[in-house]
């Protein structure tokens, strides 16, 4: 295929992406009407120590070893440093666990303790092959494994669910996901255990403190709101809640796929000083970000109420406000992304940290006041509020090493063809009850089609750009567009 590596793997991402996103979607609304909202509160619970307990076995490592392979000198080397450092702390943390066994009640009462030790396990397998492969910037396999773990977990999840493993089944089906993607990584990695010396240590360790640092406040960033809600409310109000924002989580998953192949070239980019790249590369970032985000958000509004209430039952419609509020963060979200996305790649980790830091500690905070009083809302607000502090924040430190440009026409066409679209959709709920879930998903089908195809018209680069890759892939590209 002659289409730019970035492309190529952006693509591939991108593809497995809607693949899962779809898989996932129906599996959760298996999930929401087999155990409901109580039981998946229990999971997200699970995974929320887990992410706790994942920051610290990793300890920032993780990300070192993409970093200094990536830059491609002595890659064996940093790969054989970081599988050492990384076995190390994973044993430690679990001689701990397994002796403060009889803290985790809520974890032994439900039988996942069990899984959660061996999530650590299969974790120091998925971590080193996974690190490897993306380090060598094979995004496209690296985001093939994710697909595969994502799908293979899925799979035995439902399973599971069908019958009647509850919450340790969800939690068992994560575990074998993670096991089945590495494997499959494994096929295709190439580097190799090497004698190292202490300079390897030093160097990932250089760059590793910052990581964990800002590691520890992007956990905490991302499950003080889970946790929180697990405290104040109930296990059923962290389901609909998680599931509320894995629906508009919908609206971002262009803005992963892009990450995933942008961040090594990102890094490799500043190593050799072609910052017009770096600059380039972002705008384009963006765009194509918002291309989904705007109307899925704008969807979201007119027809969440009844999507909710369809796909995952009544206890879930509750959730809409929440959504609507979560919808606005998933845009806000692919600014702060990228901002501390390429303050990573560009090795500014300490000011990266400042600014976590002030987020985390806004988002705690803002979390302790607004969740007793208003509920699940409270918790998209605080992060709505820290999410857009975030981004201003990083934006200040990022706009003194780049120049950050949005593509304003782009961005006016995006808005213009969302417009019409809303135009349609307002109309149809205006003429049609939506009385069962079929009547709901005709004016998603038609209005998205309707948003495509005014875009492809609005917007000539966008439509070049799409019909190069298309036609390089053999397919056919439409005369009448």
């Amino acid at each position: 295929m002659s289409i730019e590596p970035i492309q190529r793997q952006s693509i591939v991402s991108f593809i497995w992406q809607i693949a899962f996103t779809f898989i996932g979607f129906l599996s959760t609304i298996y999930f929401a009407h087999t155990v409901g909202a109580s039981v998946l509160g229990g999971y997200f619970i699970f995974l929320a120590y887990l992410g706790i307990i994942t920051l610290i076995t990793d300890g920032g490592f993780g990300e070192a070893a993409i970093k200094r392979i990536s830059e491609g000198e002595e890659q064996d080397a940093y790969f054989s440093a970081f599988v050492v450092l990384r076995s190390l702390f994973v044993t430690l943390v679990l001689v701990v666990l397994i002796i403060f066994r009889s803290y985790f009640d809520d974890l032994n009462d439900s039988g996942i303790f069990i899984w959660l030790l061996l999530a650590l396990i299969v974790s120091l397998l998925q971590g080193a092959v996974s690190s490897g492969i993306a380090g060598c910037g094979k995004i496209g396999i690296h985001s093939t494994g994710t697909f595969i773990n994502n799908i293979s977990r899925i799979v035995v999840q439902v399973v599971a669910v069908f019958l009647g493993f509850g919450v340790a089944g969800l939690a068992g089906g994560f575990v074998v996901g993670l096991f089945v993607g590495s494997i499959v990584q494994l096929r295709f990695f190439d580097l190799r255990f090497v004698r190292f010396e202490w300079k390897h240590i030093k160097n990932l360790s250089t760059f590793s403190l910052w990581v964990f640092l800002i590691s520890s406040g992007m956990v905490v960033y991302s499950t003080a709101d889970t946790i929180m809600l697990g405290y104040y409310l109930n296990n059923a109000d962290v389901g609909v809640y998680r599931i509320v924002l894995q629906f508009t989580a919908l609206a971002s998953f262009a803005t992963y796929a892009l990450r995933g192949a942008l961040w090594p070239r990102v890094s490799r980019w500043g190593k050799t000083g072609e910052i017009g790249l770096i600059e380039d590369s972002l705008s384009r970032a963006f765009t194509y970000s918002l291309v989904l985000a705007i109307p899925m958000f704008v969807g979201g509004v007119l027809l969440g109420d009844k999507l909710l209430y369809y796909f995952y039952g009544a206890e879930f419609g509750r959730g809409y406000m929440t959504m609507v509020v979560l919808f606005i963060v998933q845009v806000v979200n692919i600014f702060q992304f990228f901002f501390t996305s390429y303050l990573s790649a560009l090795d500014h980790l300490q000011d990266l940290f400042n600014v976590i830091v002030v987020a985390v500690v806004a988002n705690v905070a803002l979390n302790a006041i607004f969740i007793p009083v208003i509920g699940i809302e409270g918790a998209a607000l605080a992060t709505l509020v820290t999410m857009g502090l975030n981004a201003i924040l990083a934006l200040r430190i990022l706009s003194k090493i780049l120049t950050i440009k949005v593509e304003s026409e782009s961005l006016m066409n995006i808005l213009k063809a969302s417009f019409l679209m809303l135009l349609f959709v307002v109309g149809y709920r205006a003429l049609v009850p939506l009385s069962n879930v079929w009547l709901t998903l005709v004016p998603v089908v038609l209005g998205g089609g309707i948003y495509g195809f005014f875009l492809l018209k609005f917007d000539r680069n966008i439509y070049s750009e799409l019909k190069g890759i298309m036609m390089q892939m053999n397919f056919m590209w439409p005369t009448w567009l």
